[in-house]
């Protein structure tokens, strides 16, 4: 049986996430079905992270185990050939046996974008947080420099989160101006790993010290209380990209 590396990138907007769910379409379920006609039998996927409903990727890894002959570019063809065209593989590649999607990883990348301005544009508005407010982004800068390093990022973890340790080393937070409505604003993120909605908590909180709710030094208030309470909203799922995955 061949290990094989797939890539691929999806919109997340019609999908319950890229786990299998009791209910709904996910990522994982769709490309189990579509290896499994290959396959001639059930195939199980495993995935460098689970994205969450409505959330989008532009670079997933997956790993899979196949007994069927097909070579990795003729692969990635047939998968693309049944899958739905919001749901793509950028590459098939054999690896060693020992590599796995998910705890092979040693790092990913995000980036989550938001349009401020008075509105947004109707080919933006499925990926991208509307926030119309004008933001401070010095002061969210200042506030994401706080997060950089080995810290407990409990506060800013999703509910029903089960998990050994809530520690995790944040390499970099780097913004990119934007303007008007086509023009978003990015945050892109860097860790050896993340939690549950980490991202998108951390962005709701830094948008409330953009909007000068919150001082920046706050940031650093939050991550000593260990307390979701204390941090700003979870920022919506559409907002959000895994950019890569790093090995």
């Amino acid at each position: 049986m061949r290990n094989l590396k797939i890539t691929l990138q999806y919109d997340g907007t019609n999908y319950v996430g890229w786990q299998r769910q009791a209910a709904g379409v996910s990522i994982q379920g769709l490309l189990e079905e579509a290896l499994a006609r290959i396959e001639g039998g059930r195939v199980t996927v495993h995935g460098a992270g689970r994205t969450d409903a409505g959330v989008h990727a532009l670079a997933q890894v997956a790993t899979v185990g196949l007994e069927a002959g097909i070579d990795p570019p003729a692969l990635a063809r047939a998968l693309n050939a049944v899958l739905p065209p919001d749901v793509r593989v950028l590459s098939v590649q054999g690896v060693e046996p020992q590599f796995h999607a998910r705890f092979s990883a040693v790092g990913k990348v995000y980036e989550y974008r938001i349009v401020n301005a008075p509105m947004v544009s109707a080919f933006l508005y499925r990926y991208v947080w509307h926030v119309a407010q004008p933001l401070d982004v010095g002061a969210m800068r200042e506030g994401s420099a706080l997060l950089i390093g080995t810290h407990d990022f409990a506060a800013f973890q999703g509910a029903r989160s089960a998990v050994d340790s809530t520690a995790r080393v944040v390499r970099a937070i780097e913004w990119e101006d934007g303007g008007g409505n086509d023009r978003p604003l990015v945050m892109r993120i860097e860790a050896q790993g993340f939690l549950r909605h980490m991202v998108r908590n951390i962005t709701g909180t830094l948008v409330e010290v953009g909007a000068g709710r919150w001082p920046p030094s706050r940031v650093a208030d939050i991550l000593a209380s260990r307390d979701r309470t204390q941090a700003g909203p979870t920022a919506p799922a559409q907002g959000l990209f895994l950019v890569r995955v790093d090995y």
